[in-house]
């Protein structure tokens, strides 16, 4: 029976009110986990659909196997985000037939033995695509390519190096990304490598790696020659043991660049290398393909070539009792048991995958193209299939334990919130790995399991210590999966979670002027102060939870606050002092540290810090990363990356003076205007957008279907041309595209204002007007996004007229009021016409 559809306006107002009127949670269920087809139909209006699609599915595995869960056993688990949520693949793919793609978050690539040819290398990048396209984050390595200058058996007698590679697989996830396609890259290299210096410096250069995270794979030789002030030896190949290639370095000048570059621009991030080897419960089956050689674009999960991990987050808010309280109190007994759910979950998920790869593989034996043109696509996904089968590889993480540890009565950073921290993650740590030895007795071991090869990781002493009966029942029963925890960025998700489950974040600006404040924006419960002043000299954010701590402190629900008595609030509850600005760092290091050893994956997290953050606190941070045992580090410093952007084009302009003059107002408008045409699509539709330029600003636009059949015939290779003003005979205005072809002839398209819907050229006409009197482009976009228009096609033509306009803002500009649909933190800034995440380098090119 078919699926029955919806409206998105029948859709938008469902998950509003699923989301209590909250429009950003609505629109990130609708654009990204609800049911739809390839046309945009929608088939999901609330996320209780999706929960009954996921829990319907999961509940079909499981009747396969003993003693299977139901599927209102599932659903309840999944219900409003409460307590077991699957990450963005898992939410998307899970019974979803309208589409092809994999339920894995990420994968890594690599090709094993050597790798330093062009074959090799254009492999890659087609296996990075493949995977991209199917909405799969991608990492792999570069210190397999021989460092510049380097002798090749060719034409070009020495090798560029690494940096033109960088450039290449930047640019695959660039042109895999639009549309609104996923699109996330991991670039890695050892710092062995003689190019590690042109690798981090790479990231600096005005449009070069635009669409890859860097990350350098630190060893513990070269910690220790950094802090002992000694030379260290870079070679290639990097693991040889008869390299063909020496040099000695200055380790504290190499370590100092990678200080700045991180201070300045927030990469590379860091992986400490040695650390994760050692650690690494795969790595003990290293001679059978799983020998970890890079990590996904996140940093949690480092990866052998071919495998893949799909996520799964855990609310530990939903385990508080009496939140903020001095009752308060974490129910560890419900957790444990929903930890080893969510493990039995999460193994089920694979079933799924392989399900979806055989799909994968149909599609593509049945494809038209040659066997030739099909081969590399299709054993990519057959060792995708092996190693899944192989490893059984899964992600259980967690999300909201800031609000856990607030609800606590603890303040996030302590001691004792690190404490709890730890002790919470020891507690997932050994319930999930007694779930997959249970799972392990039920369905069977991973295939390659072996007792014996995992007897010195320190994971496993760790977990003998702690319990030793359930390492002795795997050593007898064995493991259902090869590795099993992670920390990852929960991003959109934790976007619905939150509002949910009642933490939505809720931020006080800093506010250098008096301004009115609308109470509903913190809460409708209390009625705040009714100004902020100049008295706000910090940026303080809440959460939704705080009122929950006045009323559960006993403070009135419905009073008004002076300042003061707000001030004197703020300073009692746990959220105080907690913001990413205000916690201890050094702490928060320490804390992922101690969590650290309690996961078997890796961490994902990133150091916030303020904009005046000097790079001897950079410096301090990263060196107490290594001798804390964290397996990766990244800090960001408020605006670096957008003060990078906006210094790389002031740098330009001194050079070609090619900027913006200071915008003049000139309104009646010249006969002719220089042209640019941006080409786009909108839900499988190809548009078209005519952007009228004056000193090089946008003056007007005219956009619409790109249809042959109204006369709108351009060739591909035309870019610009000119509007020209005319009036007819009855006095009537009119607009024409002119154009001149590759032998300078020129063409003609009159009345541009008639090729398009009427009420296109209406809405037109109004932003037109608004670019005219100079009104800055990114407010133009913002003017746009927040008309409220309730027919379909003019809300598509809306999302045409900002993604045409997006290539117009300046570099570095800050998409104000905006936040990232992946991390959730307002930091998007506008680049190279997409939006850019500084915080987590999520990039978004389409409307």
């Amino acid at each position: 029976m078919k699926a029955k559809g919806y409206t998105f306006d029948e859709a938008f107002q469902a998950s509003l009110d699923y989301f209590n009127g909250d429009e950003l949670a609505a629109k990130v269920f609708l654009n990204k986990y609800a049911l739809k087809d390839g046309f945009g139909g929608i088939f999901e209006k609330t996320p209780a659909e999706m929960h009954l699609r996921l829990a319907s599915e999961i509940a079909r595995v499981e009747a396969k196997y003993p003693n299977p869960l139901t599927e209102q056993e599932l659903f309840d688990l999944l219900d409003h985000f409460k307590y077991i949520i699957p990450q963005g693949s898992p939410m998307t793919g899970i019974g979803n037939n309208h589409q092809i793609g994999s339920l894995s978050n990420c994968f890594v690539i690599g090709i094993d033995g050597l790798a330093d040819s062009y074959g090799a290398i254009i492999k890659i990048d087609e296996e990075q695509v493949q995977l991209m396209k199917r909405r799969g984050g991608v990492g792999h390595d570069l210190s397999h390519i021989r460092p510049k200058g380097s002798p090749v058996k060719n034409s070009a007698l020495t090798s560029t190096g690494l940096v033109p590679f960088m450039e290449r697989y930047s640019n695959s996830t660039r042109e895999v990304a639009q549309d609104g396609r996923r699109g996330a890259l991991m670039l890695s290299v050892s710092i062995k490598h003689p190019d590690v210096e042109s690798f981090i410096d790479a990231k600096l250069v005005e449009g070069k790696v635009t669409g890859a995270n860097v990350s350098v794979k630190i060893t513990d030789d070269f910690m220790k020659a950094v802090v002992e002030n000694e030379l260290f030896k870079q070679q290639y190949p990097v693991d040889s043991t008869s390299p063909t290639f020496t040099t000695e370095i200055d380790a504290g000048a190499l370590w100092g660049k990678i200080i700045h570059n991180a201070w300045k621009s927030a990469e590379p991030g860091v992986l400490f290398w040695d650390t994760i080897l050692k650690e690494s419960l795969p790595d003990c089956y290293a001679d059978l393909g799983f020998k970890t050689v890079s990590t996904n674009p996140c940093g949690e999960i480092p990866l052998c070539p071919y495998d893949s991990c799909r996520l799964l987050a855990i609310n530990l808010y939903s385990y508080v009792k009496k939140p903020f309280t001095k009752e308060a109190k974490f129910d560890f007994k419900m957790f444990k048991e929903h930890v080893a759910l969510a493990q039995r979950i999460m193994d089920d998920i694979i079933d799924l995958e392989i399900e979806k790869i055989d799909t994968i593989i149909a599609k593509i034996d049945s494809d038209p193209e040659s066997d030739e043109v099909k081969h590399a696509e299709g054993l990519l996904w057959e060792k995708i299939r092996r190693k899944t089968l192989q490893g059984r590889r899964t992600g259980v993480g967690i999300t909201a334990e800031g609000d856990m540890i607030a609800a606590l009565g603890l303040r996030y950073g302590t001691p004792e919130a690190t404490d709890v921290a730890e002790e919470v993650q020891k507690a997932i740590a050994l319930a999930a790995y007694g779930s997959s030895v249970k799972l392990a007795r039920e369905r069977g071991a991973f295939e390659i399991y072996e007792a014996t090869r995992e007897q010195n990781n320190p994971f496993i002493a760790r977990l003998r210590e702690a319990d030793p009966q359930l390492v002795a029942d795997m050593e007898k029963y064995g493991r259902r999966n090869i590795a099993c925890l992670t920390i990852a960025p929960t991003g959109t998700t934790s976007l619905m979670t939150q509002t949910t489950s009642g933490i939505e974040p809720v931020f006080l600006p800093v506010y250098k002027r008096r301004r009115k404040v609308n109470p509903n924006d913190v809460s409708s419960k209390v009625d705040f102060v009714d100004e902020v002043g100049d008295a706000w000299e910090e940026y303080i954010v809440f959460h939704h939870k705080f009122v929950d701590w006045m009323i559960a402190n006993g403070y009135p629900a419905a009073k008004k606050y002076s300042q003061e008595e707000l001030d004197e609030l703020i300073a009692k509850s746990p959220y105080y002092k907690a913001t990413s600005n205000d916690v201890d760092w050094m702490q928060k290091v320490k804390m992922q540290g101690r969590v650290q050893k309690w996961v078997d994956h890796s961490i994902s997290v990133t150091i916030n810090l303020p904009n005046e953050a000097e790079e001897s606190l950079v410096n301090q941070l990263y060196i107490e990363a290594w001798k804390s045992g964290c397996k990766g580090c990244t800090v960001y410093r408020d605006g670096s990356r957008s003060g990078v952007l906006l210094a790389t084009e002031a740098k330009k302009e001194e050079q070609d003076c090619e900027c913006y003059e200071p915008p003049v107002i000139v309104a009646k408008r010249p006969r002719e205007l220089e042209a640019e045409i941006v080409r786009f699509q909108n839900n499988r539709e190809k548009w078209i957008a005519f952007v009228g330029l004056l000193n090089g600003r946008p003056y007007e636009i005219f956009t619409g279907l790109y249809d042959e059949d109204d006369g709108i015939y351009i060739p591909k290779n035309i870019e610009k041309g000119t509007i020209i003003k005319s009036v007819d005979a009855q006095d009537k205005k009119h607009y024409d595209f002119q154009y001149a072809n590759k032998r300078g002839y020129k063409t003609t398209i009159e009345g541009l204002d008639g090729k398009f819907d009427p009420e296109f050229w209406n809405y037109a006409k109004l932003l037109s007007g608004v670019l005219r009197y100079a009104m800055p482009v990114d407010q133009v976009i913002k003017l746009v996004q927040g008309l409220e228009l309730n027919n379909e096609s003019i809300n598509t033509w809306k999302n045409g007229v900002e993604r045409a306009l997006k290539k117009y803002v300046l570099e570095g500009t800050e998409a104000r009021g905006r936040k990232c649909p992946s991390c959730g933190q307002a930091t998007l800034v506008y680049a190279e016409g997409c939006l850019k995440c500084t915080s987590c380098g999520h990039s978004k090119c389409g409307g």
